[in-house]
């Protein structure tokens, strides 16, 4: 491993242009539903599932993929989710059917498990103060860019060229990452002894993370008072208790839980969580200005294009303010600023034309909050992971932004159905957004409580690697 290498302005394009073959390309599979249904000849119901799959494979192996890195290689786990991307890709343009349609998407899911969290590893390993800083606002552009732009650009695509070339123009973005990042250095994490999978560890994993995912997905279609549907949290919460206690016991363990004793790393992922939570806005608000209010589609979605423009605009500020004040101010402010976006789209007793100024303008401060907190929050999770388990804590990391994205939209929308079949349309929506202003006051909360004041300031602070992060940070 090169120590002397320094990250290079190639070497940021292309991990961005590997992050994309997810967030912009992958992603873009749920704006094509009818032009695939309709070209493949298969069931709307098996199309759902494909396009869950992704998430799905990427949530429960984001974190093995990210243990494997630091052992195996960052380098080398980067490559191979690219490879995977493009065997994905490739299957999807080569499909007349379910078959290879579901196997396309699980092979993009664990590209994404692989890419994500060995991308990150590799920013905090070959960047270093503001340089790492920059690279992570790219980093999270590519991943914010991409998700707000699928929409567009998968539409455009499939309506001028056909979907499949959707999938033809990723797999020209990964090779262009592979070619964009083979002079970048191997970096692993320093291990001693022999390395032994934890295939115990990860079979509990699967099973827990799949029942969670499926509670979380049909537990509405199911009902949440069903028999399979308590089955599944009682698995989920039993899973999860024999995995800490699994885990606690090995040596080789999938997820080292001793890295959540730094206080900075835990609140960092924490409000992480609690702020993809208030994704389930997103869902309510949409909803309800058709509903209620007689938008269109298209009209709903302009009325959102402002959280887009403002997050992306936004990112690289976060990253300036964290650069003079460090990273808890810029994560407090932009928390608080998403909440108060959030909650004055819940004043649904107000008139048309008022109620859609406030909703727009609730959107744009939505984004710029997410947007100011993104780059402080990542920088903060890899400044104060452990050295040598980067790569694992990344996927930590980035697999609570799926969950919390998840829950927030699965307890969102359950919140509004209830309510919708009691009462109106307008209480229903203002149900739906509180509970996602109660994550935005949790996740505030948490920043406050666990990240600590000089976080992001200075970072060969004694604070910073001792007192705050005792397994230390490497530089």
């Amino acid at each position: 491993m090169d120590t002397a290498y320094k990250g290079t302005n190639k070497m940021i394009i292309g991990i961005v242009f590997g992050v994309i073959t997810f967030w912009l390309f992958a992603q873009s599979m749920v704006n094509i539903v009818p032009a695939v249904q309709s070209d493949l000849g298969v069931s709307l119901s098996t199309i759902n599932v494909a396009i869950s799959l992704t998430a799905l494979f990427s949530g429960m192996f984001i974190v093995v993929a990210g243990g494997l890195a630091d052992r195996i290689g960052r380098k080398k786990i980067t490559y191979a989710g690219l490879i995977l991307s493009i065997i994905g890709s490739l299957l999807l343009v080569l499909a007349n059917g379910s078959i290879l349609l579901i196997l396309g998407r699980i092979f993009q899911g664990l590209s994404a498990a692989a890419i994500m969290p060995a991308t990150i590893a590799l920013v905090k390993e070959y960047f270093e103060g503001e340089d790492r800083q920059r690279a992570l606002s790219y980093w999270s552009i590519g991943s914010w860019g991409g998700s707000g732009f699928c929409s567009f650009f998968g539409g455009a695509i499939a309506t001028s060229m056909g979907w499949k070339w959707i999938f033809i123009f990723s797999i020209v973005f990964a090779l262009l990452a592979m070619w964009l990042i083979k002079d970048t250095p191997e970096s692993k994490a320093e291990t001693t002894g022999s390395f032994k999978f934890d295939f115990g560890g990860l079979g509990i994993f699967i099973v827990t993370m799949l029942a969670l995912n499926v509670f979380i997905t049909q537990g509405a279609s199911f009902g949440w008072t069903s028999f399979l549907t308590i089955a599944l949290a009682a698995i989920t919460v039993i899973g999860v208790i024999a995995f800490i206690k699994y885990e606690a016991k090995r040596d080789n363990a999938l997820i080292d839980f001793k890295m959540f004793k730094s206080k900075a790393y835990t609140g960092a992922t924490i409000s992480n969580f609690l702020l993809n939570a208030v994704a389930g806005t997103l869902v309510v608000a949409n909803t309800y200005v058709q509903v209620g209010r007689g938008f269109s589609a298209f009209q709903s979605g302009m009325l959102s294009i402002g959280y887009l423009v403002a997050v992306l605009g936004m990112i690289r500020v976060g990253e300036k303010i964290m650069q003079k004040t460090g990273a808890r101010k810029p994560m407090v402010w932009g928390t608080f600023l998403t909440l108060i976006g959030v909650g004055v789209m819940g004043l649904t007793f107000l008139p048309d034309l008022m109620y859609t100024i406030v909703v727009f303008i609730g959107f744009i401060l939505f984004g710029l909050g997410l947007g100011m907190y993104a780059t402080p929050s990542t920088d903060t999770a890899v400044t104060f992971a452990p050295a040598n388990k980067v790569g694992e804590a990344s996927g930590v990391y980035k697999m609570a932004s799926s969950l919390g994205n998840a829950f927030g939209v699965a307890i969102s929308a359950t919140v509004y159905s209830a309510i919708t079949a009691i009462s109106s349309v307008e209480v229903a929506a203002s149900s739906g957004i509180i509970v996602n202003v109660i994550f935005a006051i949790l996740s505030l909360i948490s920043i406050i409580m666990l990240v600590p004041r000089e976080a992001g300031e200075h970072e060969d602070d004694p604070i910073n690697t001792s007192n705050v992060h005792p397994a230390g940070v490497k530089h």
